[in-house]
Formats: structure tokens, C-alpha cells, sequence
């Protein structure tokens, strides 16, 4: 019998400016593990001290100031994971970057991925996006071959609005990247593979999002996107007893522009 967990991921749009209000989270939102996004930070840029000090054992890649994933568990880190095999790099040459890391929190493998964002479609980054997006599902794949009764979830930043539903504007975001057919065809292709959005049964109702920019009062307006996952295997997935967005955690000075993702685990 597996014990309870509580689950998020958070892309914290820079751990330096972040670092206060993510230990007021970790107090308040009584998290077993959070996977992180976007930390920006080298590995000994993280804060690893002040999370420790909560009881939070910290894995941390980041290899410069983008980019960078964390996993932050109190019910134990072991065999942590830097990548995943066959994940792609960018640029010429190719180089792999601080964008997946995963370890075992209480029974699961939990990765925290931050999904390339694409930037155009014409840029030869929105062919990396789908490249890696490909990757990932070929891994999850494999995985669960190896395995069918994986626990493991993929939790993170994925840069795609799987459906219009997504999207507080259709066609605002038309010849834009997040919502064309390819990036929402490989987003499908990790699920597919075996692994369940188990937030959206909980978070269904309409202009529901994880993501506001800054520009144009995006976020009082709501107008924002769902961006923010985690996909869980068939054998966690069933574990699942709630989840919700952390709407609040957005608001005030210092936010983020992302809102936590919570995921309840039962036993």
C-alpha cells in the first residue's frame, strides 16, 4: 500500500526573485514534493539551504541563467535522473539543456520538465519543441514497457493549450506557437503513450488557467492560457483523489506568471 501525496509543479519564472514566495508556499500549501520550472539558475544559484531547512531534500539542474528544472520531496529523493534518453539539444552543435530531472518521492518518479517554448513557428526552436515533445513520448513509452505498473508522472511547464478550451482567445492566438496542430499532436503523444492529465477531470470549468503574462493586465482580465500539466501513468493516475489550481499564488507583488499545479495522491 502506497502512503498519501500531495503533489505540485510550478514554474517560478526565476528562483532568485521567487525564493521567498516559494517557501511561503511550501508552508502553506503542505506539498510532499514540488517539481520546479524555469529556475534560471546554476545548480549553486539554488537556495538549497532555505528549502532544507523546511525538511525538503532539493535535486537541482540549471547550467546557466535559462532554463532549469528542481524537485523538492520530504518523503525522499532517490536515483535522481538528469534527462532522458534521447532528449535533444539546440543550436549548432546541439547541446543539451537544463530543461528535465527527475528523482523517487515516496514510490513515484517524479520529473519536473520545462517543454522549449518554440518562440516561432518559422524559428528552428518550434522544430526542437516538437523534436523533444517526441523524445519524451518515445521515453514514457519505453518506460512503461519496461514496467506497466509505473508510477511516474511528468509535471511541468509544457508550453502547449491542448485545445481551444485552453486558450482565453482562439483567435488571438491563431499562426501563433502553444496552440498549432503539431505542438497539440505531440502533446496528445504523451498521453497517448500511457500518461493521463489527471487535473483537467478537477478543473474543468470554462477559462480555467495556469499561465497570464505580465503585458496588458492579463490577469485581472484572465486571459490566460493552460499550459501547466502533470501527466501521470495509468497506476498513479488512479490514485488520484483531487487537484486544483493555485490561482491565489499568482496574485500579489512578486508572482510568478505561472500558478502552482496541486495533484492529491490517495494511498
Amino acid at each position: 500500500m502506497s502512503d498519501p501525496l500531495r503533489l505540485a509543479t510550478w514554474n517560478v519564472n526565476s528562483i532568485r526573485a521567487r525564493t521567498d514566495r516559494v517557501i511561503e508556499f511550501l508552508r502553506r500549501s503542505d506539498v510532499d514534493v514540488l517539481a520546479i520550472q524555469e529556475t534560471k539558475v546554476r545548480d549553486d544559484g539554488f537556495p538549497v539551504a532555505a528549502i532544507s531547512d523546511l525538511g525538503y531534500q532539493v535535486a537541482h539542474h540549471g547550467l546557466n541563467q535559462w532554463n532549469g528544472v528542481a524537485v523538492l520531496s520530504r518523503v525522499g529523493l532517490d536515483d535522481v535522473q538528469v534527462g532522458f534518453p534521447g532528449m535533444p539539444g539546440y543550436g549548432e552543435p546541439p547541446a543539451t539543456e537544463a530543461r528535465a530531472l527527475s528523482a523517487v518521492c515516496g514510490g513515484v518518479r517524479v520529473w519536473s520538465v520545462y517543454v522549449p517554448n518554440g518562440r516561432e513557428i518559422e524559428h528552428p526552436h518550434y522544430q526542437y519543441k516538437l523534436a523533444w515533445l517526441e523524445a519524451l513520448a518515445r521515453y514514457g513509452t519505453e518506460a512503461l514497457a519496461a514496467d506497466p505498473a509505473l508510477q511516474m508522472a511528468f509535471c511541468g511547464d509544457y508550453n502547449i493549450a491542448p485545445t481551444d478550451a485552453d486558450v482565453w482567445s482562439v483567435d488571438y492566438y491563431l499562426d501563433k506557437t502553444h496552440t498549432t496542430p503539431p505542438e497539440r499532436a505531440a502533446f496528445q503523444a504523451v498521453v497517448d503513450a500511457g500518461y493521463a492529465d489527471v487535473v483537467r477531470p478537477y478543473t474543468s470549468e470554462p477559462r480555467t488557467f495556469t499561465y497570464w503574462d505580465y503585458q496588458q493586465l492579463r490577469f485581472p482580465k484572465n486571459r490566460g492560457m493552460r499550459i501547466d500539466f502533470v501527466l501521470a501513468s495509468a497506476a498513479l493516475a488512479a490514485r488520484v483523489t483531487s487537484a486544483r489550481i493555485d490561482r491565489e499564488e499568482r496574485k500579489g507583488k512578486g508572482a510568478s506568471d505561472h500558478a502552482p499545479v496541486i495533484v492529491e495522491f490517495g494511498g
